[in-house]
């Protein structure tokens, strides 16, 4: 019986990092019987036969789990957003920040291509940082052409499992690339017509950059809330989370409630306004979600 970490899923199989190297697996026919499918990510037991081929005979619990990307056991996602190109946006970075808490992920924030913005653009970019710091959240921009500051991104890689996240042609295999140039990740131009890469990832693959286990998953255009119930959704937005309880009425959704610490923190300037706005549209786009039976 040999341990090990699932790091890539492909074609059915399952290849399983060990001390020892990587193994080639397939998973029992138990599991299918059990609804159970191996992740990567996943710590799992097999056996090895004869021909040095292994078979799954056991996943362990999980501590974490995502649907998209499929993978399990990550403790941190990095939200990769571009400064240009494609044009950064608040309303898609809070997408990715709701679904990132509603997992119980420590999110961290990477926006690139700082070097191809003008100053006024760089001022609005800052303030942004400075609010999403506020928050509580890690915010860095960069440019991947200045060695010296990949240098400082590759600290929030060590000892750590990441998901590395974000819109197509923000640049995420790129930065992994110039993190780890051995990975030789496919990268694609921006297509000028649509503003946005071509999807260039194809599977989930947990990959070493910086001493830690990154994930680089398919780019993402559209996120929705499928998996989110709306009582959850406060939750998500730290700010609303610590005023929660400043609130007239218990479990107060923040919406059209009397006497809502909330509303009243986004008047006075402490929650940014757009942040509420996007709350708000999130939570009529959980509401007018279609049922599931």
């Amino acid at each position: 019986m040999v341990e090990g970490r699932i790091i890539k899923a492909l074609s059915g199989f399952y290849y399983v990092q060990t001390t020892d190297g990587v193994y080639q697996c397939k998973g029992r026919g138990v599991f299918r019987k059990k609804k159970i499918t191996p992740l990567v990510g996943d710590f799992v037991t097999f056996d090895i036969d004869d021909n040095n081929e292994g078979y799954i005979t056991q996943v362990k619990p999980r501590t974490t789990e995502l649907v998209r990307p499929p993978i399990a056991n990550i403790n941190q996602a990095i939200i990769v957003s571009s400064a240009t190109m494609p044009e950064f946006s608040t309303t898609l970075l809070d997408r990715f920040l709701v679904l990132i808490e509603a997992k119980g992920l420590k999110p961290i924030i990477f926006i690139t291509k700082i070097d191809a913005i003008d100053e006024v653009t760089r001022e609005n970019i800052n303030n942004y940082k400075k609010e999403y710091e506020s928050i509580g959240y890690t915010v860095e921009l960069f440019s991947a052409k200045k060695p010296t500051e990949l240098e400082k991104m590759k600290q929030y890689f060590s000892s750590s499992v990441s998901v590395i996240a974000g819109q197509s042609g923000v640049g995420k295999s790129s930065l992994l690339n110039v993190l780890n140039p051995q990975l030789l990740l496919k990268t694609a131009d921006i297509s000028k017509s649509l503003g946005r890469g071509k999807h260039t990832t194809r599977h989930v693959e947990l990959m070493e950059v910086g001493g830690g286990l990154v994930a680089d998953t398919p780019g993402f255009s559209a996120l929705d809330f499928d998996e989110l119930e709306l009582a959850e959704l406060p939750h998500c937005f730290p700010e609303m989370r610590e005023r929660s309880d400043e609130c007239k009425f218990r479990g107060c959704m923040h919406l059209k409630e009397p006497k809502c610490a909330v509303k009243q923190a986004v008047e006075s300037g402490d929650i940014a306004s757009y942040r509420y706005d996007h709350y708000v549209s999130f939570a009529d786009e959980i509401q007018s979600r279609k049922p599931r039976y």
